[in-house]
């Protein structure tokens, strides 16, 4: 049946309210220090980055639950399925977000935020809005046929995400982790912006109705084909067309901007390019 707008509000307001509670008791009590509260008044501009990436996504996380589980038909019903499918991408937000920060940018990263790496804070939070859209397109359904369903592209699309992104970063010869450990925001900007426009595509290819393992693989695949589409948006689009230097296939007039002489306007131009092209991808595919 067709859900009124109304109801479909009220029950994504709830849910956020109610997932947002839960976050904020498990950090007060896995690291009472950390908390929103805490790390906002503290002034603590990297950890108040990551906390933002954290939020945002449990934001992203609640309006899909609500749009995939409520069905309409009785509240209890919805409630039952929202809640436990929102609890769990919560979960898989709190585990994958911690492994994918550690595996991308190094088991380092979290004491750098602790001290106060800009960067470093600004790239954590970035991947966690990244598994947070992933998060928002492949978590779905009414049965525990779907949730299992739903586990496995999941984890599909984080492995697909984070091999993604490792690939095209060896377009740049200075070394991501490194710069963003070294305080480097331009890097983190960079990396922000291709992570969370790779996640982009990503979720937009996991996203859909299962019509079967082979079709909706099949599927997967072919809409990940746009991803490539980020090279030529680097390399040819910013580099040689905005920024008027010479084409080349790897490195050049960015890598020197961004690794030496960390021009965030550059940086800037090169994460909005990447989000414009995965936007405009998107909707056309």
């Amino acid at each position: 049946m067709e859900l009124r707008p109304l109801y479909l509000l009220t029950f994504s307001g709830l849910t956020t309210v109610v997932l947002l509670i839960i976050f904020r008791a498990g950090q007060r009590l896995l690291s009472p220090t950390h908390t929103v509260r805490e790390d906002l008044e503290h002034d603590n501009t990297a950890r108040a980055l990551l906390q933002v990436g954290q939020v945002l996504s449990i934001f992203l996380i609640s309006g899909s639950v609500v749009l995939g589980c409520a069905q309409g038909e009785s509240v209890g019903q919805d409630a039952l399925w929202v809640g436990a499918y929102g609890l769990l991408a919560l979960g898989l937000l709190a585990v994958f977000g911690h492994l994918g920060v550690k595996v991308l940018l190094r088991a380092r990263l979290p004491a750098e935020i602790d001290r106060g790496n800009t960067a470093a804070g600004l790239a954590a939070g970035s991947h966690y809005l990244a598994t947070g859209i992933i998060l928002a397109r492949s978590i779905a359904g009414t049965d525990l046929t779907m949730l299992g369903i739903s586990l496995v592209f999941f984890v599909l699309s984080q492995f697909t995400l984070h091999v993604f992104v490792m690939l095209f970063r060896t377009l740049t010869k200075y070394d991501d982790a490194e710069e963003v450990l070294g305080e480097n925001v331009a890097a983190a900007l960079s990396y922000a912006g291709v992570t969370i426009s790779v996640s982009l595509i990503v979720g937009h290819a996991v996203e859909g109705t299962f019509v079967g393992w082979m079709a909706s693989l099949r599927g997967y695949a072919q809409a990940l084909v746009f991803i490539l589409t980020l090279y030529p948006v680097r390399q040819l689009l910013v580099q040689t067309l905005l920024l008027g230097a010479p084409l080349k296939l790897r490195g050049g007039r960015l890598d020197q901007g961004i690794a030496a002489e960390r021009n965030l306007g550059m940086a800037v131009m090169e994460a909005v390019s990447y989000l414009a092209a995965a936007f405009v991808v998107t909707r056309l595919g």
